[in-house]
């Protein structure tokens, strides 16, 4: 395998004798992140126009601007998504030899070398940095003070942290630490400090819930709930959905009934309305309590575009926003996705009007998106009664209970936790590597809880069924948006070995054909599934691909080896060594049912060599859609090593 060297102190990674992260100056981090991103997407052709100088401190890549200009970019060895990352001094001019030393400073360089038509993009970049770089030091000034919370509410030892409750402590540890690929993902477009306090997961806070009253016959709730179709694919008007299993009913334009939450016993709307605050509890007058639903409303959304929203889609003269706030949640580390109080196996997925992790990847909740969530579900559910092996070990979470008016600022999705795991630790794979109050990573008290204090041998078992996981999926013609975020581990509660827990499912790729191969049955439509996103279903390999390399690959397990060896957990080559060896384990096991699918991971994976990334920054951010090209700004890519080949 390729292994990338030592992490010099100055740089994100690098971890001190003890394993603990070593301080870093918040700019410094910052920027080093950046320049590694815009280096990795190729920005001004930072990776394709270069030429590689070798100088007495080590590597350069020299950037010719005109004749007799020039940029140069310090760097070193990678290996995880680049072959070059950036390193101290920094960006240079030439001649003269002036370090520019700021993310401003770097962008408005590289501007002056892109198209007019870009100059708002890199803007909107520089932007984000500042967001970005005000939370970092935000996130600094109240460390203490949240550690102190969580560990008041919780205890001091997160392995201890149990049920759905512990997994919002866990959050918020996430919520504190990096992405692996966005340089700047802390900050939230149009949110200051007030608001990140009072709402963001880092901070852990709880508040309560708006409501905005509706006549029941404006809103589209999930269908009435009967039994799951017996294949588990949807063959149209006569498909079922239900709680562990999928999409609507295809009934009309909009592919949903026009039905209020609520109206009858057999309507999902029931279960969306459990435990939600009654019209007279809040304040609401009497015309408003027969006939009405009641939307949830985030109180950001509620404070901010809720008005003109009502006004623009002509529903103001129709509702009412309870000036009552009821119903106490707390943020999950999806900002617009709450647990409830004294519930939190109930989550609540309330669109926001803002941005993360780039300009484009706006935070609100599309009514098809909602469908397409139980779609999905619907997929694995199906998936699972196939692959009996799986049972008990992958759970999912319920997603088929929503509401919408027909606005993306006007919707709720709840989704319900499995139960029976109120003596288990629930905590997404982004918070393995977030220092605990102790300083330690999270993943090394889970290891001396489960695993003898052995961190290799929990990481090994985590891999192990992840990858054999989506690799099956693969077989059956399936990849999943299925981020760090998206997947939750589950260790104990009386189970042995880890499992693994899903939501989230509203952005797969599905290729029809090899679904349809491995189900026995006539090859699907995307309507057919459920599914209202035409960019779901496919008829090739490769966005497969893609997707399951860039998330499963790179996200979850890449990202996993780098940081375990960055914190001196074991050398960088027997990590990288395990994710090809249970990979490999993973293959072979569906080339015994599955060899085409199998080839195409052997190809395109193992032994590829280049593999795609994410190239978020470019298309979030730098680039329209139209100048990127991406139809997807969550699925388009560059390209990196593959740190998976076996070395000569």
């Amino acid at each position: 395998m390729t292994a990338a060297p030592a992490r010099t102190p100055d740089e994100p990674g690098a971890t001190g004798p003890d394993g603990a992260a070593r301080a870093v100056p918040a700019e410094a981090r910052q920027l080093l992140r950046v320049l590694g991103a815009l280096l990795r997407e190729d920005v001004a052709g930072l990776r394709t126009r270069t030429t590689l100088l070798h100088r007495a401190d080590g590597p350069w890549l020299r950037l010719a601007t005109g004749p007799g200009h020039a940029l140069l970019l310090p760097v070193r060895e990678d290996g995880f998504q680049s072959t070059w990352a950036a390193r101290s001094p920094l960006l240079r001019r030439e001649p003269g030899g002036g370090e520019l030393t700021t993310c401003e400073s770097v962008l408005a360089a590289l501007a002056g070398l892109a198209a007019p038509e870009d100059a708002s993009g890199y803007a909107a970049f520089a932007e984000e940095c500042r967001s970005d770089l005000a939370a970092r030091h935000l996130h600094a000034a109240t460390r203490d003070t949240v550690l102190t919370r969580l560990t008041n509410s919780h205890g001091p030892r997160p392995a201890h942290w149990h049920g759905h409750a512990g997994t919002l402590a866990h959050d918020t540890l996430a919520a504190r630490t990096d992405h692996p690929v966005h340089p700047v993902p802390r900050g939230r477009k149009g949110l200051g400090e007030r608001e990140l306090r009072a709402y963001a997961p880092e901070f852990h806070p709880c508040f309560a819930l708006r409501w905005l009253s509706l006549p029941a016959e404006l809103v589209t709730s999930s269908p009435a709930t009967d039994a799951p179709a017996t294949d588990g694919i949807a063959t149209g008007p006569a498909a079922h959905t239900g709680a562990a299993s999928g999409p609507a009913p295809r009934t009309g334009p909009d592919a949903t009934p026009r039905t209020g939450p609520g109206t009858s016993p057999a309507a999902g709307g029931v279960r969306l309305h459990d435990g939600w605050p009654t019209p007279a509890e809040l304040g609401l007058p009497a015309g408003h309590h027969e006939g009405h639903v009641l939307l949830p409303v985030h109180p950001l959304t509620a404070a901010g575009h809720l008005h003109d929203v009502l006004a623009r889609t002509g529903l103001a003269r129709h509702a009412i926003l309870a000036e009552r706030p009821l119903l106490d949640a707390v943020p999950t580390l999806s900002m617009r996705t709450v647990a409830l109080v004294g519930r939190p196996d109930t989550h609540l997925k309330l669109p926001l009007a803002t941005a993360t992790l780039g300009l484009l990847n706006r935070r609100t909740v599309t009514p098809g998106s909602l469908r397409d969530g139980a779609a999905g579900q619907l997929l694995l559910a199906g998936v699972l009664r196939r692959e009996p092996r799986f049972a008990g070990r992958v759970l999912l979470a319920d997603e088929t209970c929503y509401a919408h008016a027909g606005h993306e600022l006007l919707a709720v999705l709840r989704r319900t936790m499995p139960a029976g795991l109120d003596d288990a630790v629930v905590l997404p794979l982004a918070a393995l590597l977030a220092p605990a109050p102790d300083g330690r990573p999270v993943i090394g008290h889970l290891a001396d809880r489960f695993h003898g204090g052995d961190r290799i041998a929990l990481a090994d078992a985590v891999l192990t069924l992840l990858l054999d996981w989506q690799t099956t999926l693969f077989g059956h013609g399936i990849a999943l948006e299925s981020h760090q975020q998206n997947i939750s581990l589950v260790l104990g509660g009386g189970t042995e070995g880890p499992r693994l827990l899903l939501k989230d499912n509203d952005g797969p790729r599905v290729h029809t054909r090899r679904l349809a191969e491995a189900w026995g049955c006539a090859e699907p439509t995307g309507e057919g599934l459920g599914f209202t996103d035409r960019r779901i279903c496919v008829t090739e390999d490769g966005p497969l691909a893609d997707l399951f390399t860039a998330i499963t690959v790179h996200l979850c397990a890449g990202s996993l080896a780098f940081g375990l060896a960055a914190h001196g957990a074991a050398p960088l080559d027997r990590l990288l060594g395990l994710i090809r060896d249970r990979l490999t384990e993973a293959i072979d096991r569906t080339a015994a049912v599955r060899p085409d699918a199998a080839a195409v991971l052997r190809a395109r994976v193992l032994d590829a060599p280049e593999l795609p990334v994410k190239a978020m920054v470019t298309a979030g951010t730098l680039l329209t859609k139209a100048r990127s090209g991406a139809a997807d700004i969550n699925k388009h890519y560059t390209t990196g090593p593959n740190y998976l080949l076996r070395k000569a």
